[in-house]
């Protein structure tokens, strides 16, 4: 076969331990043979943070923001343990919140769904797919253990020096803490945008939840802002195809999402987002069967895997054990992006392929053949047949070079 020609190159994000493998794994098996990859290529693993002072990860956004897509793998964040397991001279930040930042976009996530794997709410029938706001709140907060009695206030001085608010948060008649989060309303505008775009492109209505009867400013400049940019410029156009847009309290949101049957998609701030992403994932089947890309309002796409660095695995593999998995989250991080690349350069065989890499895909699943994440969820007629990751992406290439030939 002939290989796709690419004319623009992805943005090409390596990350960690045994994510960082199958990677290597899927482009050997399910790409190279296919298509003439061309990639920017960075390299996000900690090591190598630690290398450049975390410099490549902010490269790395930047070159997103050239070429407009990119690919990215799991990547570490590290903690105390890994500061001392990686030598590092510091607890870098998390590369997805770096990237999030630089690119100020909206992460949309949306389950993969596969006949024989049935979500655990039997209500739901379609994806449900989470639009998390990427910026600000408790990612960026400011903390402190209060030692003692005391008084803690909350301030704000002008640029030009004047204090224009101090108030009480509480007085500390023992110890305690307190935290102070923040956000922009340029960020709450690009993410209302990305959202309404994005239900736009894919006609499905769309939610948006946050508990502003409590936060009488903080959320409820987020519902504001929201409603003021549908209004202008989006309910006509909404209106148009039929579908909606309505605010809702984020505990009637829940109870509502639990009754619906999906095929949505739930707006959240940064925190809720996270949350609830991982309560969706999770109810309709494994986060490795979850995609993530990450859209900004000016059109750049960073597509994901969901999930972490499956760092147990990792740690099998070394030993030289065999390790069954999932590799699906991966795999269509890299579909999702060279489908976007096709779809951006007018290339409808690269689309095409996307396509028919990500059909082989959960043919292969409903066929029988599967992680063993999935094995244990099996109710397909077929008996479920276990394999390990490579056995696995062999099977999804065999259907794939007979579908593409």
């Amino acid at each position: 076969m002939q290989k796709i020609k690419m004319t623009t190159p992805l943005v090409e994000m390596d990350g960690d331990e045994m994510t960082r493998i199958l990677w290597g794994q899927i482009k050997d098996e399910l790409i190279l043979p296919f298509v003439d990859l061309k990639t920017e290529y960075y390299d996000l693993g900690l090591a190598h943070r630690e290398e450049t002072g975390d410099q490549v990860t902010i490269d790395a956004a930047n070159a997103n923001k050239k070429y407009g897509v990119a690919v990215k793998c799991a990547t570490i964040t590290p903690n105390a343990q890994r500061m001392e397991e990686y030598h590092l001279s510091q607890m870098w930040k998390s590369p997805n919140g770096t990237i999030r930042a630089i690119l100020d976009g909206t992460v949309f996530r949306a389950p993969i769904m596969v006949k024989g794997i049935s979500p655990v709410v039997k209500t739901w029938q379609e994806p449900i797919t989470i639009a998390r706001h990427a910026f600000g709140d408790v990612y960026k907060a400011s903390e402190y253990r209060v030692p003692c009695k005391g008084k803690a206030t909350l301030s704000f001085v002008s640029e030009d020096g004047a204090v224009q608010m101090n108030q009480t948060i509480y007085d500390f008649e023992c110890p305690g803490v307190i935290q102070g989060q923040f956000n922009k309303d340029s960020s709450i505008r690009s993410f209302a945008h990305s959202c309404f775009q994005f239900a736009l492109s894919t006609k499905q209505d769309l939610w948006f939840s946050t508990k502003d009867t409590i936060s009488k400013q903080y959320d409820h400049t987020f519902k504001d802002i929201f409603q003021e940019i549908y209004d202008q410029d989006y309910k006509a156009r909404f209106e148009e195809l039929g579908i909606t847009y309505f605010y809702t309290l984020i505990d009637d949101a829940v109870a509502r999402v639990i009754r619906s049957k999906g095929g949505f998609i739930w707006a959240c701030k940064n925190y809720d987002g996270d949350v609830m992403s991982d309560m969706v994932s999770t109810a309709f089947g494994s986060l490795a069967m979850m995609t993530s890309v990450l859209v900004s309002p000016d059109g750049n796409y960073e597509y994901e895997a969901a999930h972490g660095t499956v760092t147990r695995h990792y740690y099998k593999y070394l030993k030289g054990e065999e390790t069954s998995t999932n590799p699906v989250a991966t795999l269509f991080a890299w579909s999702g992006a060279l489908r976007k690349r096709g779809e951006l350069d007018g290339l409808t065989e690269l689309a095409a392929y996307a396509d028919a890499l990500e059909k082989a895909t959960i043919e292969t699943i409903e066929s029988g053949v599967m992680t063993g994440d999935l094995s244990s969820m099996w109710e397909g007629e077929t008996p479920a047949q276990k394999v390990n990751s490579l056995e696995f992406l062999k099977a999804i290439r065999s259907r794939l070079e007979t579908a593409l030939s």
